[in-house]
């Protein structure tokens, strides 16, 4: 799988005679699939134009005299909110010591520090400079704040010394980032992810549905899955490309989903449900098209069963993960289902929410943004005690709050499969 592919990179470059092979960067991150963003420091504009970048990605090019580009539409904090990940290349010794100290003078060092994506920075410099002790130390600060580090590499350098301090190759770089994306949390483990809406027909060409776009779903399923998973989606209608996965199976009911899940859960560790499924269908379907002949229409609806009921009590029972998308009452609402359903997980969102400024993306249905709170049982979803762990996600794309998610599931799982050993010894 092309780790790559999809992801929202911004490439930050700084001062230096490296910023050609910046060039390339860009180029190649853009063949393997990625949406990139440029961002140039004012230095780095005298190196390479900021007009072949933009030729390059095919998107206006960020710096500091913005106004003069017509990028002012996408602040900082818009900006950082859409990476899944910040490259600096090159990075010069100047940018790593601002950005090590917290300091935020420019365009490039304010997106890094308001973003909570994963960063990389390759450092580009000559030889002394990079042998110099307040580089190395500042490499190791950016390290130790989960910084993925990017070369240098030894060889000639332009100032036609010889020795450490070249920016790494694009060939190599790309390796790295490739790695970088597959964490091997979940590596292993078989996972059921349902996604999207379900459709309950009325008659051949009416339907009762919601507003779930699927994207949440897609997101985890992709997430898992470069966790190291095996990972099945089964996708309720969404105009989303399906991702590649182990195995995708598109349905559209309700009662085709639960099929779906049930075929495959005998062999699910982590049965993660983000659909949003119909709580009822129409007892009756119309053979034929309705036709308008009456000012009103009744439709007998019947209760569908629910999946994520049958699976907590299926003998082959995964760890269960739910969401709970409210309107009102979020977190009381969440935890009542993670109690009611049996669930081990539940993860809360708002989809009755709107921004409230012109800086804050909307969230939930139809938005590629989310916020969200998961609540845990600690102690198994058998245990007594119902007192329950919690943590809050701020607003961000949702396949950045999948990684997120991914983690957390994958932190809690081996937690929860230590307890049940435990207590089944």
């Amino acid at each position: 799988m092309n780790t790559l592919s999809g992801k929202h990179i911004v490439i930050g470059i700084t001062g230096g005679i490296a910023a050609y092979k910046s060039a390339d960067l860009t180029r190649r991150l853009m063949e393997a699939g990625a949406d990139v963003r440029i961002v140039m420091t004012n230095a780095a504009t005298g190196f390479v134009t900021p007009l072949t970048f933009q030729a390059l990605s095919g998107h206006p090019v960020f710096f500091d005299n913005s106004d003069a580009n017509e990028t002012t539409g996408m602040k900082h904090i818009e900006l950082a909110r859409w990476a899944d990940a910040i490259i600096i290349a090159p990075a010069s010794a100047n940018t790593i010591a601002k950005l090590a100290h917290g300091r935020a003078d420019n365009l490039l060092t304010t997106l890094c520090l308001a973003s909570e994506a994963m960063k990389c920075f390759a450092p580009a410099m000559n030889r002394v400079m990079w042998d110099d002790l307040s580089t190395q130390a500042n490499c190791k600060t950016l390290i130790q704040k989960d910084w993925l580090q990017l070369g240098p590499d030894s060889g000639l350098q332009a100032c036609g010394e010889t020795g450490e301090g070249r920016m790494l190759e694009v060939s190599e770089m790309l390796e790295e980032l490739s790695h970088y994306f597959k964490s091997g949390l979940l590596q292993g483990i078989n996972i059921i992810v349902t996604a999207g809406p379900t459709y309950e027909a009325i008659d051949p060409v009416r339907f009762i549905g919601n507003r779930s776009s699927g994207r949440m779903g897609y997101a985890i399923a992709t997430a898992a899955q470069e966790a190291g998973a095996s990972v099945t989606l089964i996708s309720g209608p969404s105009h989303l490309q399906a991702p590649k996965l182990s195995k995708f199976i598109a349905v559209e009911s309700a009662e085709e989903m639960l099929n779906a899940v049930l075929s495959d859960i005998n062999d699910c560790q982590i049965y993660i449900s983000t659909a949003a499924v119909s709580d009822y269908r129409v007892e009756h379907v119309a053979d034929q098209k309705i036709k308008k002949t009456q000012d009103s229409l009744t439709l007998q609806l019947t209760r569908n069963e629910d999946i994520l009921s049958t699976v907590a009590s299926h003998e082959a029972r995964p760890y269960m993960i739910g969401f709970a998308a409210e309107t009102e009452n979020i977190i009381e609402n969440a935890k009542d289902k993670l109690l009611r359903k049996n669930l081990d997980m539940i993860i809360a969102n708002d989809v009755g929410q709107s921004a409230t400024s012109a800086d804050e993306p909307d969230i939930g249905f139809n938005s590629e943004y989310n916020a969200l709170t998961v609540l845990w049982n600690q102690h198994g979803h058998d245990a007594i005690d119902e007192s329950l762990g919690e943590q809050h996600f701020d607003i961000a794309r949702k396949s950045q709050l999948a990684k997120q998610l991914i983690s957390l599931i994958a932190k809690q799982y081996r937690i929860n499969k230590k307890q049940h050993a435990q207590n089944t010894a």
